[in-house]
């Protein structure tokens, strides 16, 4: 089977994530981790699986000021934030408005500030239904995986995204024989 994980990363956290579900599907498995700057389409037409995720800017999916604002933190005086190097590219917005309907199944992530989702929002629940909207099948909830206030991963968070790689590994070739 063929999985893609594309993902938009502003510090980085995001990318690692990505990369630790890549690694979790990796097993019997082709899969791509890239970010979503240089996701073209024909990397899509033979996927079993597209699992998406991004930050969660103002509550939901990061959108044109809200990763402006993100490059602007990055470069203020004192920061300790580091932009990846596709940070000033398109977003995950940009991608699913360019992108056609696209065969398989789909899943989606997010990463977040550490707190209830009521009050931080969640990215991945509008990923979802952008997956959804373009022609994949849901083969697991939408997850969180969490940082902190400092903008670190919480310790156990990149184990955590590499066992949802196996479990959505597991799930996949039966998902895929029912489409």
């Amino acid at each position: 089977m063929r999985a893609v994980v594309i993902y938009e990363s502003m510090y980085g956290n995001t990318h690692v994530i990505a990369d630790a579900i890549g690694r979790g599907l990796a097993t019997g498995n082709e899969v791509t981790v890239i970010p979503v700057a240089e996701a073209t389409p024909d990397l899509f037409d033979e996927a079993d699986l597209v699992v998406a995720g991004g930050p969660t800017h103002v509550h939901g999916m990061s959108g044109a000021r809200s990763r402006q604002a993100a490059m602007e933190a990055a470069h203020k005086d004192g920061s300790k934030l580091t932009l990846e190097p596709h940070a000033q590219g398109p977003g995950l917005r940009d991608w699913f408005g360019a992108v056609g309907q696209i065969r398989g199944c789909g899943a989606a992530f997010d990463t977040r500030v550490d707190g209830p989702a009521v009050l931080t929002g969640r990215a991945s629940k509008a990923i979802a239904k952008l997956l959804d909207r373009h022609g994949l099948t849901g083969i697991a909830p939408a997850q969180s995986f969490l940082v902190t206030k400092d903008n670190q991963l919480r310790p156990g968070e990149e184990d955590r995204a590499e066992q949802w790689g196996r479990e959505l590994a597991a799930k996949l070739p039966a998902a895929a024989a029912f489409l």
